[in-house]
């Protein structure tokens, strides 16, 4: 597994900086977001780490589809535990995230115990739900464009079914809404920002915020969810509003 890492410059200086994690979406590598997003300024200033893994396993002996769609196997791993041959050797996404690659990373860089967490796309659907899994392992989370109620979309059905069989059950431990809806306990409530456009073409079909609000309602969840007029769901929306997702976490890590 590769993954992209930004130090800021507080680690010349002998200091221990917290880290945002950052999951991108479907077809990205650990390259998109460090060459894309603008953030270094930023994180700089803040004193934060960036890490960016890949969004799955690659390689050799690494299943794919056999018909090459660009959302399933390679580069759409969906930050899950695959429990269905073939996927089950290699998609352990979701166990990668949480665990392996926070202590890969606090163990060889000049790093905190500090921890947040943050995506797009089928990332934000990662951040979201391994946030709302592990809530004593993060201090806030922010989210572009999630895919926010997969259960309920072709994305996430088409990746749940393969995944991790048909059922359903299982599927709902991946879900942003359900989980949302059911966390109640307020001492584990993480601070979440998500940012989604208007203008984006899958947000009616694969996106559904909506949910992901309603869910807020049902537990009083602390979500700020913005809609932002006419931004579609590439990276110059990301990089439009880069920098107040690092000041949020700035609050918080």
């Amino acid at each position: 597994m590769r993954f992209a890492i930004f130090l800021p410059p507080q680690v010349t200086k002998g200091e221990s900086v917290p880290v945002l994690y950052w999951l991108s979406g479907l077809t990205c590598t650990d390259e998109n977001f460090m060459q894309k997003a603008g953030a270094f300024r930023k994180a700089a200033e803040l004193g934060i780490a960036i890490v960016a893994p890949d969004t799955s396993p690659r390689g050799e002996g690494v299943a794919d589809d056999v018909n090459g769609a660009y959302d399933l196997g390679l580069g759409a791993g969906f930050y899950l535990n695959a429990t269905e041959k073939p996927w089950s050797d290699h998609y352990q996404m979701y166990d990668y995230v949480v665990k392996e690659l926070p202590a890969l990373i606090e163990a060889n860089f000049p790093v905190s115990s500090k921890r947040a967490i943050s995506g797009h796309s089928m990332g934000g659907h990662g951040a979201l739900t391994i946030s709302l899994r592990n809530p004593e392992r993060y201090t806030s989370v922010s989210a572009f464009s999630p895919i926010c109620h997969p259960i309920d979309c072709p994305w996430g059905q088409k990746a749940f079914a393969a995944y991790l069989g048909d059922d359903q059950k299982a599927w709902q431990s991946y879900d942003a809404s359900l989980l949302m809806a059911q966390a109640v306990d307020k001492s584990k409530q993480l601070p979440t920002l998500v940012d989604q456009g208007s203008a984006d073409n899958f947000l009616a079909e694969q996106l559904k915020p909506e949910a992901l609000e309603a869910a807020a309602k049902i537990s009083d969840y602390p979500l700020q969810l913005n809609m932002q007029e006419g931004y579609d769901h590439s990276y110059f929306f990301i990089s439009s509003f880069i920098d107040q997702h690092l000041e949020f976490h700035a609050k918080y890590i």
